[in-house]
């Protein structure tokens, strides 16, 4: 099978050769070309032709909406996921408007980056590979995560994972109580299970995109890792 070819649309010479590496750590992807500018970008859109851009919001001379709305006018095969330092409310808003695959906000965690990559991979092999589709196959490429709790049988978790425990951790970040994150410990005090035990889930429910996780900054001591729900 051919490799994910991805672009990187990047003004920021340092980050985009730290997108690029962390690209290159997931397998199943190759990175063909990386543009500074919009203008570049556009050109090498045509002649690269990638499968998936790793858009950045804003550059000297303007947003990337533009671009974003052009790629869907032309009706290119090529999907995007935005990488923005961008926190507000609107940009996101446009972005999903735009069809974006995902929306990760700067700095970003490899973590995420890869449970992200991972995601799409699964999505794109479908997208390419399948003729006819059932209710099921939509499901499982445009809500992997949900899909994947609902009708996953035991057998197909990964060994350590037990389908039950696994609920329990789910269910947690079903409340919305929990949209400010939560750590490992805090997860396990809710469920009755110890700090290790709760991160091997959480860190399983990252790689189905059911969550991601990401570094908080407290007032003192060390930044602590939190999940969020997708």
């Amino acid at each position: 099978m051919n490799p994910i070819k991805v672009m990187i649309v990047e003004d920021d010479a340092k980050i985009a050769d730290l997108h690029r590496r962390f690209a290159e750590k997931v397998e199943g992807f190759e990175v063909v070309a990386i543009a500074q500018g919009l203008d570049d970008a556009k050109e090498m859109i045509e002649i690269f032709e990638p499968d998936l851009i790793l858009l950045d919001l804003y550059f000297p001379e303007g947003t990337s909406f533009e671009m974003l709305r052009e790629i869907r006018t032309k009706g290119l095969e090529t999907d995007v996921i935005l990488i923005t330092a961008a926190r507000e409310m609107g940009p996101l808003k446009e972005a999903l408007r735009g069809g974006v695959f995902d929306y990760i906000i700067k700095p970003v965690i490899l973590d995420r980056f890869k449970a992200c990559l991972s995601r799409f991979g699964k999505y794109h092999s479908r997208l390419h590979n399948s003729e006819t589709l059932e209710q099921k196959d939509v499901d499982s490429m445009r809500h992997p995560a949900s899909s994947a709790s609902a009708s996953t049988p035991s057998e197909d978790l990964p060994k350590g994972i037990d389908p039950l425990t696994l609920k329990k951790v789910q269910d947690v970040f079903k409340d919305p109580d929990t949209e400010n994150g939560l750590g490992a410990e805090e997860v396990g005090s809710l469920i009755g299970a110890s700090r290790s035990t709760t991160r091997r889930y959480l860190e399983y429910l990252v790689s189905v995109g059911f969550i991601y996780p990401d570094l908080v900054y407290g007032t003192v001591g060390r930044p602590e890792r939190k999940y969020f729900r997708n």
